[in-house]
């Protein structure tokens, strides 16, 4: 333990005793074996993916994208998969193309010049058409990167 007996004649020898380094040091790998940092999750998004083949002709009409369309300082265009509606016509559009889908998906794209409460209004637009899951197409997402 502490002393070692020998054929020393006089000098005694003593030795440091590592049993508590060991325990210290064991306890410290459980500690962090125990606490493992958590992932964050990010949120649950829906993002219209690019097509796999270049050479894809046919339009899918699955797919539902309003456009707000910035005009200057006038009020803003709007269109529905490339066709140009009023404001007023939106809701009740939206309404009469989700009426029949049991997937209801909608994705807005709106001009970086708009003020964001222009795109708030579509939005709302689609919620009030009983549209339940609504993305944003920006600007990264639309070039492919």
């Amino acid at each position: 333990m502490g002393m070692s007996g020998g054929g020393n004649a006089g000098g005694s020898m003593s030795e440091m005793n590592v049993t508590p380094l060991i325990d210290v040091l064991l306890v410290l790998l459980i500690i962090f074996m125990v606490i493992v940092p958590v992932v964050p999750k990010g949120l649950e998004t829906l993002v219209p993916q690019p097509p796999k083949t270049k050479t894809q002709d046919q339009p899918n009409d699955r797919t539902i994208v309003v456009q707000v369309l910035s005009n200057g300082a006038g009020a803003p265009s709007y269109k529905i998969n490339e066709t140009a509606f009023n404001k007023t016509e939106i809701e009740p559009k939206l309404a009469e193309i989700f009426a029949t889908r049991s997937e209801k998906v909608m994705f807005v794209k709106g001009d970086k010049d708009l003020d964001y409460s222009k795109v708030a209004e579509v939005i709302d637009f689609g919620h009030q058409a009983g549209v339940d899951n609504i993305g944003l197409i920006t600007p990264r997402i639309e070039a492919g990167q």
